[in-house]
């Protein structure tokens, strides 16, 4: 079974930066797309960022676009999300998530099929 686990979060002050990493074992990971979600409290899960199996196709919501990167290391089964000019509003829980082997981009919930724990990220204005 795949597991994914973050790490990476926590208080930082406006316009400042965080890296997040998220480890996954089991599955294929090589061949699976990756993404990035967030949730704040009283909200519904919103999409962040996506990579392709292969790295090569990158998706990002506009809200972090230009702020957000999203990489990943095959040969290390890791995925990271660097977070460069941090908003108070980029605070949440923030998810790992992968699905299935596909080239599909997926850029919702229902879309994934595997979840991290999550790791918090604070802003602080």
């Amino acid at each position: 079974q795949v597991q994914l686990v973050e790490s990476g979060g926590g208080l930082v002050q406006a316009g400042g930066s965080l890296r997040l990493s998220c480890a996954a074992s089991g599955g294929t990971f090589g061949s699976q797309p990756m993404g990035w979600f967030r949730q704040a409290p009283g909200k519904e899960r919103e999409f962040v960022a996506t990579i392709s199996w292969s790295g090569a196709t990158t998706r990002y919501a506009d809200a972090v676009k230009g702020r957000f990167t999203i990489s990943r290391d095959n040969a290390k089964n890791t995925v990271y999300l660097q977070m460069n000019g941090l908003k108070p509003e980029d605070t949440a829980v923030y998810y790992c998530a992968t699905a299935r082997p596909t080239r599909v981009v997926i850029t919702t919930v229902a879309g994934y099929d595997y979840w991290g724990q999550g790791t918090q990220v604070t802003v602080s204005s």
